[in-house]
């Protein structure tokens, strides 16, 4: 037999499409990169706006459902502990580092210029200002969120929330709202717990270490911490709880694909959570240092 050798026109189109096989997937990858940013800030924008009529569902559904008297007792009693029993001992054991970092930090400041028993001062305005609150949020955007989140999540892969909704149930009037009121139950504990705490460890510290006389570290605690303070700590909380219950329940509930839908949608909770509490933490604080600024007692 003869070997016949390729035509060259045929070699040099195989030679061509070779050539330009990387770069056309390269492109294509591109293209669909660019398709992906394109959707993001439209996607963000949906994801807003559902947050959004949750949250006005939740807050009308909770108003209307506590005066008529149809709230489910029961379920709010049963999470408002569940959620209790998850964040409370991590509260206290956030809170006594956290009165201990203040100490350790100021502590070296103030003795250089001879203030030591300004350290009582120093632990009013971090713990009972930010500590406090923002420590209640995290624990809340972390433990409560992911119990929160996990739950809905597996109802919703069972189809449980859809067979609720067949029935004529409103999951949201009967599963989110007892635990919206249930977060804003706890937020004022843990708060108040956490500064409880906090102080305490920064008291002990302050007299066992920096040499503080008890009488001083409380004089100074008195003269720059007020009662302003504690009613925005707690109102700090109530925010950051509001926004656990409705990210929480809504990531949840929109959980897609199985136990790595749920996952997924635990993650993007405790995410959404953290930032969020965050900027709304920052927000509150410049409110309440333009009206209500430092001063002495």
């Amino acid at each position: 037999m003869v070997n016949v050798a390729d035509p060259p026109a045929a070699t040099s189109r195989a030679g061509n499409l070779r050539h330009h096989q990387p770069q056309s997937g390269a492109l294509h990858s591109a293209k669909r990169n660019a398709t992906r940013l394109a959707k993001a800030p439209v996607a963000a924008a949906g994801t807003t706006g559902r947050g959004v009529a949750l949250a006005i569902s939740v807050l009308r559904y909770a108003i209307q459902d506590t005066v008529t008297g149809r709230l489910p007792a029961g379920e709010f009693v049963w999470q408002a502990w569940a959620l209790f029993k998850v964040t409370a001992t991590p509260a206290v054991l956030m809170a006594i580092p956290i009165g201990g970092i203040v100490t350790v930090v100021v502590s070296g400041l103030v003795a250089q210029v001879g203030a030591t028993a300004l350290l009582g001062a120093a632990s009013g305005v971090g713990v009972l200002r930010q500590g406090a609150p923002v420590t209640a949020g995290l624990l809340m955007g972390g433990a409560a969120a992911s119990a929160i989140a996990s739950d809905f999540g597996a109802r919703a892969i069972r189809e449980e929330l859809d067979a609720m909704r067949v029935l004529g149930v409103d999951p949201v009037r009967r599963l989110v709202v007892p635990r919206f009121l249930a977060l804003l139950l706890i937020a004022p504990m843990l708060t108040l717990v956490i500064i409880v705490s906090g102080t305490a460890s920064a008291f002990l510290l302050s007299v066992s270490v920096s040499g503080v006389a008890p009488g001083s570290f409380w004089n100074s605690f008195g003269t720059f911490a007020k009662m302003t303070d504690v009613y925005f700590a707690i109102g700090k909380g109530l925010v950051f709880a509001a926004i656990v219950a409705v990210i929480s329940s809504m990531r949840g509930m929109e959980a897609k694909g199985g136990p790595r839908g749920v996952a997924d949608a635990v993650n993007a909770a405790v995410v959404i959570n953290v930032v969020l509490i965050l900027f709304a933490n920052l927000a509150i604080t410049q409110i309440s240092t333009m009206f209500f600024p430092t001063a002495v007692a």
